[in-house]
């Protein structure tokens, strides 16, 4: 392979990375004093998550600001299970690996009344090789430069890989249910029509009869 040709795949394999995975999220939510606003994210096993999370009032978060407003933060697996829960904490964070398929969510609600004042919650949701510290990575395996840029892109690499059997196993699993839905659905349109040909059998059999008694045929 050529440089030009290893430099336009690897660039490939970046863009196809940006698309399929998207590792980081910046998100900006306006809470009320009533109700919670959640964040979510579709995920499959052995995924690392690392959320930081902040609240203010204003217009930005100020870590030696005493009055900054506290709210309640839970997050909880797809099948409802708690991952991670605080009260009155105005910034935080928290860190998981996914062991369920399917939305992963974190749903943020101020505490008390801050009489009028819009609350802004600022959430930085990381996922993948996004959430690893690979700081750690190059003193534990005493990598850098190039070296570190090709260990990520083996990452970024698996990692696609991964994505797309598991995109592969999902379009598989739904063909199935389509496939089982038809089935299903031909089935009952079989009974339907045959229990219509033996209604309308038995309604000639049952008028004959009766025009027969009656002796007009």
């Amino acid at each position: 392979m050529t440089f030009m040709g290893a430099r336009c795949f690897w660039t490939a394999l970046l863009v196809a990375a940006a698309v399929i995975l998207p590792a980081v999220r910046g998100l900006w939510l306006d809470l009320s004093d009533s109700g919670s606003r959640c964040v979510s994210e579709e995920l499959h096993n052995n995924v690392v998550v690392l959320g930081d999370y902040y609240a203010f009032i204003g217009e930005d978060y100020d870590v030696n600001n005493t009055i900054n407003p506290s709210m309640t933060v839970k997050v909880t697996s797809p099948y409802g299970n708690d991952l991670y829960h605080q009260q009155n904490v105005s910034h935080g964070q928290f860190a998981f690996t996914t062991t369920e398929v399917g939305n992963y969510m974190a749903c943020f609600s101020a505490d008390g009344d801050h009489h009028g004042k819009k609350v802004t919650v600022g959430i930085e949701w990381k996922t993948g090789i996004a959430a690893k510290d690979w700081e750690s990575v190059a003193k534990k395996e005493k990598i850098e430069g190039l070296e570190l840029e090709l260990k990520k892109l083996e990452e970024h690499v698996e990692t696609i890989h991964q994505n797309l059997n598991y995109l592969m196993n999902r379009e598989s699993e739904m063909r199935e249910v389509s496939e089982r839905t038809n089935g299903r659905v031909a089935h009952y349109s079989i009974m339907s029509l045959s229990l219509c040909v033996v209604v309308s059998i038995t309604q000639v059999w049952y008028l004959r009869r009766y025009f027969q008694k009656k002796k007009l045929i």
